[in-house]
């Protein structure tokens, strides 16, 4: 069997690993993996294939950053030539990205079968370009990976109910099988002197909260004012944001410590040592609750609904500062800790489908 893995961005080389391991110990598989180009800052994408010890991709398309049409065309061009080329038997796609969707598009236009890992989620905020790839890619796809109980409803409630598997979560998978050699390896909290359980780790990119020189500006204020250190990974986007809108100030004699995007190894370090993450991606407050550290997530809604069902994270949104404050203030780890996410078996359930898959 001839799988083609269409990646592009972090959360996707995360997921992707733990298939491409397992896919590696078997002979009769033949995994070509196309690396888009959606994420390519080093620190961003090069590092967590040494890191994950992906296969280097047999294709890299390096489209770089452009508007949502114009990188999803340069894509669709692309993995279109390499599908007709290589005739893999499924492609397999991840998340919900502009390679997602450029993927599952190229593919089911000349009728290769897709194969979604992490279908079903919904934020049912259509305003999200997320959103618009989730819902298209899920349509499009013949083999469907929920990683909850709700994004199998979600799916069921969309009349999709054929060919769909109820796995965990890969990402699950991941953080139990990296966690402790991440711990063992890296050396960001001393780098960043910093004492475990006693700063903020903060992450801003997404574009309703960049885009929007209020929102944005908010989050900083709000980041500027707690009396913790507040650690900042810096996103391209988010850089170039703050920049323009003039809003380096709040950066001046202040608490938040910015840093450059952080490799797989550093970033599950300092969200695991954490007091509390605050954040816009799905994909860290996922990773927050299964490491059993609070969230306050700046949007307002979440695909990861478990999450704050379980009161591990607090939806705030992005533009009233005092209630950003009031749920930070109020949070707490709580007593009980559900597992939504499955039991760390998502990757070899997804691999065993796949291995007896008439395609």
């Amino acid at each position: 069997m001839k799988i083609l893995t269409v990646i592009g961005a972090r959360p996707q080389f995360i997921k992707a690993c733990m298939l491409s391991k397992l896919f590696k110990k078997n002979s009769k598989i033949t995994e070509v993996i196309v690396h888009t180009g959606q994420h390519y800052d080093k620190n961003m994408s090069d590092i967590f294939f040494q890191q994950l010890q992906i296969p280097k991709p047999t294709y890299n398309l390096a489209v770089g950053s452009n508007s949502h049409g114009k990188q999803t065309g340069k894509m669709l061009g692309s993995i279109e030539e390499i599908l007709l080329n290589e005739q893999p038997d499924i492609t397999l796609v991840y998340g919900d990205t502009n390679s997602t969707l450029a993927g599952s598009l190229a593919a089911s236009k000349i009728h290769i079968p897709v194969a979604h890992v992490e279908a079903g989620l919904r934020s049912f905020n259509k305003k999200m370009p997320e959103e618009i790839n989730r819902l298209l890619t899920d349509h499009l796809s013949t083999v469907l990976f929920c990683p909850t109980t709700s994004s199998v409803v979600n799916l069921k409630n969309e009349g999709i109910e054929n060919n769909v598997y109820l796995t965990g979560d890969i990402m699950y998978d991941a953080i139990i099988y990296y966690k402790n050699i991440a711990l063992s390896q890296s050396n960001i909290i001393s780098q960043l002197n910093l004492i475990p359980q006693d700063y903020y780790l903060a992450t801003i990119h997404r574009a309703e909260n960049t885009n929007d020189p209020n929102r944005l500006k908010t989050l900083l204020t709000v980041l500027s004012s707690l009396e913790r250190k507040v650690i900042l990974p810096l996103h391209p986007r988010t850089k170039s944001k703050i920049k323009d809108f003039n809003l380096n100030r709040f950066f001046l004699n202040s608490n938040i410590k910015i840093v450059e995007p952080l490799d797989y190894f550093d970033m599950l370090t300092l969200e695991s040592q954490a007091k509390m993450v605050l954040t816009d991606s799905g994909g860290v407050q996922k990773e927050a609750y299964m490491l059993q550290v609070p969230c306050i997530t700046l949007r307002d809604e979440t695909e990861w609904i478990e999450t704050v069902t379980a009161k591990w994270n607090t939806l705030v949104g992005a533009s009233d500062s005092e209630s950003i404050l009031e749920a930070i203030s109020k949070t707490k780890k709580p007593d009980e800790y559900p597992t939504p996410f499955g039991d760390g078996s998502a990757s070899k359930i997804i691999y065993d489908t796949l291995n007896k898959y008439n395609f």
